[in-house]
């Protein structure tokens, strides 16, 4: 079975429980998904089936778009609301404080990934370690900010909407949002509402031909050479210019990129 969706995780299942779960339901063998989400997250999630999971490098996931909630004044190592460690009374901020730090962080801005994620340490997730106690460094790294809209504030909690670039940290947006008020914050909530224009639609398929925005080309050649996956020959293609082309047939497409020569990125996989 071939198909991609996007699925709703819930709070308190890792994305593999979840899709272990899916997997059960659809009656299914292979699955995959992308972009992991913490138990801690709820929200939209990638999911493929089948040949489909060969498809995920090629899709745009870009902007992420999430809410969440903050804790302002509350500190936990791994940033959400496990392992908090100490809570400060302070008093409320004024809207025009928290708007200002709004605005300065808007673009490009540094950042140290979570202790408590799935980065790779030397073959090994960042939260395994973490839990051991084990001392590790992780390096900075930055994260495009597109957009941050304040919904609510309910002191000492702070509700907001934020898009942000592939690979940025929402767990880290908000400590350094606190920080520059002059306090610790963890997350109580986070939800991912939308990877690029993937959102949740009760589990709807998605056919391929429309997720992926790749600019289509067209193979003058015989289509049994695509398929046998023949070396390839630039004149027999309407776009001869460098770049990564859609070969879109009724039944299956292929992704092949011109370069100094032609290689396949993905061939043939299969439409439903």
């Amino acid at each position: 079975m071939n198909a991609i969706f996007v699925a709703n995780k819930p709070i308190g299942l890792s994305s593999n429980q979840f899709l272990s779960r899916l997997k059960r339901k659809y009656g299914v063998k292979k699955a995959g998904y992308s972009g992991t989400l913490d138990p801690f997250a709820s929200g939209s999630l990638i999911v493929a089936f089948g040949s489909y999971t060969r498809l995920f490098q090629f899709l745009k996931k870009s902007p992420k778009v999430y809410t969440a909630t903050m804790w302002i004044g509350a500190s936990s190592d791994s940033l959400d609301n496990k392992n908090i460690t100490k809570v400060q009374k302070i008093l409320p901020f004024a809207p025009s404080s928290l708007e200002i730090v709004r605005q300065s962080l808007l673009g490009e801005i540094d950042f140290i990934p979570p202790r408590y994620s799935a980065k790779n340490i030397n073959g090994e997730r960042a939260y395994n370690l973490a839990k051991r106690g084990v001392n590790f460094e992780l390096k900075q790294q930055k994260m495009t900010v597109f957009d941050m809209k304040i919904l609510h504030y309910s002191h000492p909690f702070l509700t907001f909407e934020i898009s942000l670039s592939e690979g940025g940290y929402v767990r880290s947006y908000a400590e350094i949002f606190a920080k520059k008020l002059g306090f610790d914050a963890t997350l109580t909530m986070l939800k991912r509402e939308s990877e690029g224009k993937f959102r949740f639609e009760n589990e709807k398929f998605l056919n391929p031909k429309d997720i992926l925005e790749i600019e289509q080309n067209e193979y003058f050649g015989d289509v049994l050479d695509i398929i046998d996956g023949k070396k390839l020959t630039v004149l027999n293609f309407k776009k001869q210019e460098k770049g990564i082309y859609l070969l879109n047939y009724d039944k299956f497409i292929s992704i092949i990129e011109i370069g100094d020569e032609i290689k396949y990125c993905l061939n043939k996989v299969d439409i439903c």
